[in-house]
């Protein structure tokens, strides 16, 4: 009988996301974030390179595991490539990367997507040894299903043929239907990468419909109420307790594979950090 997972334990093992202006926030939240949690830092183009080695060595320096951002498009060049991930190097926070296209429509350089960065090699000859990868259950507002399927698996296989462990992190959002039947899919084609499925922390409601406008998420009445808000009452606060359980009621290891919580802060590192923490003493 296949045993599905709980919610307690899709939160084993969580991982959290950041920006490089978050260094103060990860300050203030440290205590409340068990040690080793792999924390994403993000590649903002409104960020330089030492704003991400200063906020990527902090994530070290707190005892958690640092995983920059690469983003594809906004790369002006191979030279600036090589001159980040050898500076993650020598700073020892680049063993494990998560690589995306990016939010460019017009590259800034010469790579067109995330599979150009993994397909360099220049990756692996600064010491990487781990590559996060985007995945989109509910598609992508730009591009087609069929070209997402499509990279998804040209990544998984050219990591798998150069030895290179990888994770795939999805994008957030409030319905896990799609989510589970998107893990179907990727497990029916042959690809078993760990998956983090990304959930949205506690945050204002005006600002989570916001977001998920933005990288086009669904969010029908329907929906929303399923996660515990309403689409017409934009004040107070959401979390995703409703989210995760019935996720993790409907998670089966056997069927599924590996499978944990990527948590995307919009309402804060400490906020996000405390509601896991109440969620986990079963304080919903």
């Amino acid at each position: 009988m296949p045993v599905a997972q709980t919610s307690l334990s899709l939160l084993h093992d969580y991982s959290l996301e950041m920006t490089a202006k978050d260094v103060e926030k990860l300050d203030s939240a440290r205590s409340l974030i068990p040690a080793g949690t792999r924390i994403n830092v993000t590649y903002l183009g409104n960020e330089d390179l030492a704003m991400r080695r200063v906020a990527s060595s902090a994530v070290k320096q707190y005892g958690f595991v640092p995983v920059p951002h690469i983003s594809a498009r906004r790369l002006e060049s191979e030279d600036q490539l090589r001159e980040f991930v050898a500076a993650l190097e020598s700073d020892g926070t680049g063993s494990s990367v998560f690589v995306i296209g990016g939010d460019p429509e017009t590259p800034a350089g010469p790579y067109q997507d995330s599979l150009d960065v993994i397909r360099s090699g220049i990756l692996s000859e600064h010491g990487v040894t781990h590559v996060g990868i985007a995945g989109y259950p509910e598609g992508h507002p730009d591009i087609s299903s069929e070209e997402l399927w499509a990279a998804l698996e040209a990544k998984a296989a050219t990591l798998k043929d150069a030895g290179i462990p990888g994770t795939i992190i999805t994008q957030f959002g409030f319905d896990v239907d799609p989510v589970i039947a998107w893990i179907e899919s990727v497990r029916d084609r042959g690809i078993d990468l760990p998956i983090r499925v990304g959930v949205p922390g506690p945050a204002g409601i005006k600002r989570l419909l916001g977001y998920a406008r933005r990288f086009g998420v669904g969010t029908s009445a329907g929906i929303a109420k399923k996660y515990g808000f309403s689409i017409t009452n934009l004040l107070g606060t959401a979390g995703p307790s409703r989210y995760i359980d019935e996720l993790g009621s409907r998670l089966e290891s056997n069927r599924h594979g590996r499978v944990n919580l990527h948590f995307y802060t919009f309402g804060g590192l400490t906020e996000t950090a405390e509601w896991i923490g109440n969620f986990e003493g079963g304080n919903k």
